[in-house]
């Protein structure tokens, strides 16, 4: 007779515990969402009597990847919004507009996702084409990234009078009049006139993503920047069960949020964690809005923006130590990257395990890679952001300074442990790219052949851990989540096929996807 219960059996499984010693066993049982035990197919089987059972057909099994930078929220307006993302020319993108805006009829459009470096003139648009379209109705286009937008004269005659805000600039044609292109700060001009979706609304595309990423695996996502308005409604799912994705929020530094951390705290509601705020310290390099040391390699005598002041980043960092929070900085360019890194310096002397992080990090200078270690700072990556800027990351900053760009391997090398993302919408939240990209510095098309900064890859153990067990150190979850051992959660993936160990590209599923021992997702 069997002499332990469990609610469920895990067998004939290739489990990947990803513990210290990487072990690999055949079978796990869970009780109460939690593994209890893990080993033998015979071993488990016969020890315990459980209510269900799944039989992995040898199937490879991994803890529940984790997206350590996402954006649900601007994925969820994306796809509220004209669709931009691949759009092939500034002609192509307007057609959109004017398709979408013929089914919806909105009084001021909105659009998402466009991306001038895939054109054949890669040099920013204007807005002449757009305002041929649109005479009278205000139209606004946000880049991939978010950091800039494209309006039209209708918006821009919206907003009357206005100064550019410092950490914004605002692009003129040489007739002086606006070419309508909006960068970082200067969005803050937009928003007042940006409608917003209803909350149904936006619930229905957050469930929706919630699919997407669970049929890839992914059961955790570190949601980089709420408003208080938006983490209440992420507290309000989580409540009504909406929600199981786990949910580690950053929050802006706004007075709302700033109130709310000091009168709660640490914040859990069931899946959704929040310990955290976001702080934007430069814009993108593709923007032309990262913050460099030196000029832009294509435009002389300009480095860039900054976002954050020194002084306004120290004042967050001791109200986050204050309050025990951590403090997660978005920094591209070298310049940024530094300030971050010498802020951190404080920090580390007042909380050594402070887990600060540098989201992005992509342009580090030689001599700043120590301070990393020195100063206990989280890096926190996105190997496919290398893949993708291959195209046109030189022309931006140079071949030279390519010796500190998109640095995966030596960011791991300098801090131990290394977080790694998509930052979707932004990229696409499949982290099979996110391997292959990690691995061997290649786009899901092979591109290019002997890989981008090769010398910067991981190993796929690295990228694994990466996605798994060191973003949830890098949430403070890692008691919780990161890795199949026993007492932690049973939140796991039982990948289609094996993970792909060679050069060339093989799309990969989450045959199922369990969250605390309740399947999530599931092919058959």
């Amino acid at each position: 007779m069997k002499g332990e219960d469990a609610d469920l059996v895990v067998f004939n499984a290739e489990i990947h515990i990803l513990n210290e010693g990487n072990k690999i066993v055949e079978a796990m049982a869970i009780k109460d969402g939690r593994i209890i035990e893990f080993g033998p197919d015979r071993q488990i089987l016969n020890k315990y009597a459980y209510k269900s059972s799944i039989d992995a057909r040898g199937k490879e099994i991994y803890p529940g990847f984790i997206d350590s930078h996402g954006h649900l929220l601007s994925y969820a307006e994306l796809l509220l919004s004209a669709d931009l993302v691949g759009s092939s020319s500034q002609k192509d993108m307007i057609e959109r507009v004017v398709n979408y805006q013929d089914v919806n009829n909105k009084k001021i459009v909105i659009g998402r996702g466009w991306d001038q470096s895939l054109w054949d003139d890669s040099s920013f648009p204007d807005n002449q084409l757009l305002n041929e379209s649109f005479k009278d109705t205000p139209v606004c286009l946000y880049r991939i990234d978010g950091h800039s937008a494209l309006i039209n004269d209708a918006f821009i005659n919206l907003l009357g009078e206005f100064q550019v805000p410092d950490g914004g600039e605002v692009l003129t044609r040489t007739d002086g009049h606006y070419s309508g292109l909006f960068i970082d700060a200067a969005l803050m001009l937009l928003d007042p006139f940006i409608p917003k979706f209803p909350d149904a609304a936006i619930k229905e595309k957050l469930k929706e993503i919630q699919s997407e990423l669970f049929s890839y695996g992914v059961t955790g996502v570190h949601e980089a920047g709420v408003d208080f308005e938006e983490l209440e409604l992420l507290d309000q799912m989580a409540t009504t069960n909406e929600l199981s994705l786990n949910i580690y929020a950053m929050l802006s530094p706004t007075q709302a949020n700033l109130d709310f951390a000091k009168e709660k705290g640490i914040y859990r509601n069931k899946n959704l964690l929040v310990r955290s705020f976001k702080a934007y310290v430069d814009g993108a390099l593709g923007s032309s809005g990262a913050l460099l040391k030196e000029s832009y390699h294509d435009h002389p005598n300009y480095t860039g923006l900054s976002l954050t002041s020194v002084e306004a980043l120290s004042s967050l960092r001791d109200y986050c130590l204050s309050v025990n929070y951590q403090l997660n900085c978005h920094g591209i360019g070298d310049s940024a990257v530094a300030r971050i890194l010498n802020m951190c310096k404080v920090a580390y002397r007042k909380k050594p395990d402070h887990r600060f992080r540098v989201e992005h990090a992509q342009l580090v200078s030689p001599n700043d890679f120590e301070l990393f270690n020195k100063y206990a700072v989280f890096p926190s990556v996105q190997p496919t952001h290398a893949t993708t800027d291959q195209r046109w990351a030189a022309s931006k900053i140079g071949q030279e300074r390519l010796k500190g760009a998109y640095a995966n391997k030596s960011l791991l090398n300098q801090f131990g442990m290394i977080a790694l993302g998509t930052d979707f919408p932004v990229e696409y939240t499949n982290p099979f790219y996110t391997i292959h990209s990690a691995v061997n510095r290649r786009t899901p098309k092979n591109y290019p052949e002997k890989g981008f900064l090769s010398d910067e890859a991981l190993t796929m153990e690295e990228t694994l851990r990466g996605m798994t067990i060191w973003g949830a150190f890098a949430s403070f979850q890692e008691e919780e989540l990161g890795s199949l051992e026993k007492g932690k959660q049973a939140t796991f993936v039982v990948l289609d096929r094996p993970i792909n160990h060679t050069s060339s590209f093989m799309p990969n599923y989450s045959w199922l996807t369990c969250i605390e021992g309740r399947i999530v997702h599931s092919l058959e």
